[in-house]
């Protein structure tokens, strides 16, 4: 799965946007009919520790998922928001076996 990173007011390393697309790809084995991801890294300029916001889009036929998750490092956002969205995938996968 293509997934599109955009850093917002900072520039992301090599190695953050690998880790990125690495939790990303997992979720391919929930749910085959992914079509598109899109991820927004933004950093808040506030004193609180927590200031690394990751924002995640990803595109299913008929719907699409958003979770937003703000955290004090992006991998511990990324871990976050790709466990939420794998149980909203399950979830939709769940529903449409339902209908068959």
């Amino acid at each position: 799965m293509k997934v599109n990173t955009q850093s917002v007011n900072f520039s992301a390393d090599r190695k953050l946007i690998d880790f990125i697309q690495k939790r990303m790809d997992k979720l391919d084995m929930f749910y085959d009919k992914v079509i598109q991801s899109d991820v927004y890294l933004k950093v808040e300029n506030t004193s609180d520790k927590e200031n690394k916001i990751f924002e995640a889009r990803v595109k299913v036929p008929g719907d699409s998922f958003i979770v937003k998750k703000q955290c004090k490092t992006f991998e511990e956002g990324t871990d976050m928001a790709v466990s939420s969205l794998e149980r909203q995938l399950k979830k939709r996968k769940e529903k449409l076996r339902a209908h068959i």
